[in-house]
C-alpha cells in the first residue's frame, strides 16, 4: 500500500510526469482487499493509521501487469459494470499497490499531550514522530460516521468546549492548544481526558461520547466528509445525519457489501471475454442478421467469436431475466442469477466433453446414492471444478450490509466505473439437495413453522430498527428450509473441518433456499493451498457423505452448552438464533453467506421432548 503524495509534484523538463516514488506500509493479500481493507476502510500499519483510497486514479495507478482484468459476465450484468480487476499485488517485487491516505489526521503526542493534527508535529519526511519529544505519534483513538457511509474526525474542539448543559460551544472565541491524556486509574473513557490551554473550559473526559445522542447535544451532524476521496472531498449532495462515535478499529467503521456469482456454461469457458464491453448494445438486436453486421463493425473485420456461439450466449442471459418483472429490482436479478445457478449445479455436465479451459465440472457421483434416501438427500452432486468471481460493489458503515439498501451504500468512486474490484477462487465442492416432498411435509408442521416464525420476526425486527423506513425494510429469508440448509451446512463443514483436513475458513456455504430450491453447495472458499487439497469432492461420493452426514447429525444432537444451548429463547447478539451457539454450530465469518445468524440445531435433529421437530430427528432417533 502507498500512500498517495502530499504534494503536487512538478513535471520533468520534457512535460511529462515523472515516475512516482511514493513509500511503501505495509502490505495486505488480494483477498483483504475486497473483504477486509477495502476502499473506505481503516487501515493500521506499525502506528500509523491510514484509510484505503478511493477508485478515481485507479485506472492509472493499477499496473495492468500486477492487476489484471477478469471477467464473469452474469456478475457484470448484475451489478452493471463491463469487467472486474484483481486487486494490485503486495509483494516485495511490486511497483504499485493500493493507495492509501493518513486518516485520522489528528494525532496525539504520549510525551508532550498535545493534540493536533499530523502536520503540526513537524515529523521528519517519511517519519510518524512528533518534532519535538522524537517519540511515536498516536493516531485519534476515535472517529465519528453516519449510516450514509460518511467519515470524518471526532470532534474534541467542541466536545471539550460543550457547555455544561451540553448547548451551544464556545469554539469561536478559543485560541488555545486541544491536549490529550490518560490518567491511568481505569480501562474505560472516564480515564481519557481532553483539555484545552485557553483556559476558557475545564479539561473533560471521553465518557460519553459513544451515547447515541452525544453529538447531536452539541448541534453537531454529519458534513458528508469522504477521506477516501481526499482530505478535504465532502458529499456535494451536503448529509445532515446524525453523527454516531466510533473506535477506529471497530467493525462498524467498514462492511463491504459483496456480490459473487460461480462461472457456469455457457460462460464458464472463457470465449465470451472479448464481447465484455458489447452486451448491452448485442441486446438491442433480436435478428440474426443484425448482430452479425454489429459484431463485423465492433470487431472490424471477423469476430473471434462463432455467431452461433453468440446467439447461444445471448438466449442464455435472456433466460436469466426475472421472470413476471416489469421493472425487476437487484434482489430480483440476484434471485434469478442464483436460481439459473441452482439448476446447473442440479444438472451437472456429465455429458459436455471438458476443454482445458473449462471452469465448471460437475457430475453425477459413481456410487449408489439410493443409501442417503433414509436421510432424506438427494442428487449429491461432485463440482470437481469451479470457478466464483467476489466482486467488492460498495461498502456501508454502522448499518449491517445484508440490511441495507442502495441508499446506504456508499459507492467506491466518485464518478462512476465501468469495472468493480474483485477476486476470482478456483477450487472444488460438493453439491446436494433435500428431498422435496419429505421437506415439504415437515415444515408444514405446526411446531416447526412456529420455531422459525420466532426467528424470522427477530430478524425482522433488526431490519425494521436499521432502515431509515422500516416499511420499505428487506424482508428477512428467515424459513424453516432456509434456517434447515443453513444449519446443516454449518455442521457439514465442521465435520469435513475434523474429518477432511480442512480448515473450516478454508470451506464456504452457498445456499440455495426458495418456494422451488432446496439445496447447498458447499466448497473451498480461499485462494491459498488450502483450496486445493482436492479431498473434498471425494467426500461427496454416497457411501462417505452417508457416514458424514449421521456423523455430523450425532455432534449437532448434543452440545457442550446444553441445556442452556437448546433451550435458549433467543440467542446470537440480535437474537436472530435458537439453538446456536460458538460451541456447536457457529463458523469463521468467511465461511458463513449469513454472519452467523438464522441458526437452530433443533429444526435439524429435534430436541429431547420433541424429536419429531428436527428434519432428520427419526434419523438420530433410529
Amino acid at each position: 500500500m502507498t500512500p498517495p503524495p502530499a504534494r503536487r509534484r512538478r513535471n520533468t523538463t520534457n512535460g511529462t510526469a515523472p515516475a512516482l516514488n511514493l513509500p511503501r506500509r505495509g502490505s495486505v493479500r488480494r483477498a483483504q482487499a475486497i473483504s477486509t481493507y477495502g476502499v473506505g476502510s481503516l487501515i493500521a500499519v506499525d502506528h500509523e493509521s491510514f484509510i484505503v483510497s478511493g477508485l478515481d486514479e485507479a485506472d492509472r495507478s493499477w499496473s495492468k501487469d500486477e492487476s489484471p482484468v477478469i471477467h464473469e459476465r452474469r456478475l457484470a450484468r448484475l451489478l452493471g459494470v463491463d469487467c472486474f480487476r484483481l486487486p494490485p499485488a503486495s509483494e516485495d517485487g511490486s511497483q504499485d499497490g493500493l493507495r492509501v491516505r493518513r486518516f485520522p489526521l489528528l494525532h496525539s503526542c504520549p510525551e508532550c499531550n498535545e493534540l493536533q493534527p499530523h502536520r503540526d508535529f513537524a515529523p521528519p519526511a517519511g517519519r510518524s514522530i512528533c518534532g519535538t519529544c522524537e517519540v511515536d505519534l498516536v493516531p485519534s483513538r476515535f472517529v465519528v460516521a453516519c449510516e450514509a457511509g460518511h467519515l470524518d474526525e471526532f470532534p474534541y474542539r467542541q466536545w471539550v468546549h460543550r457547555s455544561p448543559d451540553r448547548g451551544s460551544t464556545r469554539v469561536g472565541t478559543c485560541g488555545g492548544k486541544l491536549r490529550m491524556r490518560t490518567t491511568g486509574r481505569t480501562s474505560s473513557l472516564r480515564s481519557i481526558v481532553i483539555s484545552c490551554t485557553c483556559g476558557q473550559v475545564p479539561e473533560v473526559s471521553m465518557e460519553g461520547s459513544f451515547r447515541r445522542n452525544a453529538l447531536k447535544d452539541l448541534g453537531l451532524t454529519c458534513r458528508g466528509a469522504r477521506p477516501w476521496l481526499g482530505t478535504s472531498a465532502t458529499d456535494p449532495a451536503g448529509c445532515g445525519l446524525p453523527l454516531r462515535t466510533l473506535q477506529r478499529g471497530s467493525s462498524s467503521v467498514w462492511q463491504p457489501v459483496l456480490k459473487s456469482a460461480l462461472s457456469i456454461p455457457p460462460w464458464s469457458n472463457g470465449r465470451a471475454d472479448p464481447l465484455a464491453e458489447h452486451w448491452d448494445a448485442l441486446r438491442q438486436f433480436d435478428n440474426r442478421e443484425h448482430i452479425g453486421i454489429y459484431l463485423k463493425g465492433a470487431f472490424r473485420g471477423e469476430c473471434p467469436i462463432p455467431l452461433d456461439e453468440v446467439m447461444t450466449l445471448l438466449d442464455a442471459e435472456r433466460e436469466e431475466d426475472p421472470k413476471g418483472e416489469t421493472t425487476p429490482t437487484f434482489d430480483h436479478r440476484y434471485r434469478a442469477l442464483r436460481n439459473k445457478e441452482y439448476e446447473r449445479l442440479r444438472s451437472g455436465n456429465d455429458e459436455s466433453e471438458h476443454t482445458r479451459d473449462e471452469q465448471f465440472v460437475c457430475e453425477t457421483p459413481l456410487g449408489d446414492r439410493s443409501v442417503l434416501q433414509p436421510l432424506g438427500i438427494t442428487g449429491p452432486m461432485l463440482v470437481k471444478k469451479l470457478r466464483e468471481v467476489r466482486a467488492l460493489k460498495a461498502f456501508t458503515r454502522l448499518v449491517d450490509a445484508e440490511s441495507t439498501t442502495d441508499a446506504k451504500e456508499m459507492p467506491l468512486s466518485e464518478k462512476p466505473l465501468r469495472w468493480l474490484p474483485a477476486i476470482e477462487v478456483q477450487g472444488e465442492g460438493v453439491f446436494l439437495r433435500l428431498d422435496e416432498d419429505r421437506l415439504d411435509t415437515w415444515e408444514k408442521a405446526t411446531a416447526v413453522a412456529a420455531r422459525a416464525e420466532r426467528m424470522r420476526t427477530a430478524h425482522q425486527r433488526v431490519l425494521e430498527q436499521r432502515a431509515d423506513d422500516p416499511s420499505r425494510a428487506v424482508p428477512s429469508p428467515a424459513t424453516p428450509r432456509m434456517v434447515l440448509l443453513h444449519t446443516l451446512a454449518h455442521v457439514l463443514i465442521n465435520e469435513w473441518s475434523l474429518e477432511a483436513g480442512y480448515p473450516a475458513a478454508s470451506l464456504r456455504e452457498r445456499l440455495y433456499a426458495g418456494d422451488d430450491m432446496a439445496g447447498v453447495l458447499i466448497y473451498t472458499a480461499t485462494t491459498d493451498s488450502a483450496g486445493s487439497l482436492g479431498g473434498l469432492v471425494a467426500q461427496g461420493e454416497p457411501e462417505v457423505l452417508d457416514r458424514t452426514v449421521r456423523s455430523a447429525l450425532r455432534r449437532a444432537e448434543w452440545c457442550s452448552s446444553d441445556p442452556l444451548c437448546m433451550e435458549a429463547e433467543a440467542a446470537g447478539s440480535t437474537g436472530t438464533n435458537l439453538a446456536a451457539c460458538h460451541a456447536c454450530v457457529m463458523l469463521p465469518e468467511t465461511s458463513c453467506e449469513h454472519n452467523n445468524i438464522l441458526l437452530d440445531r433443533a429444526l435439524l435433529v429435534g430436541t429431547p421432548d420433541e424429536p419429531d421437530l428436527g428434519f432428520f430427528g427419526p434419523v438420530c432417533v433410529s
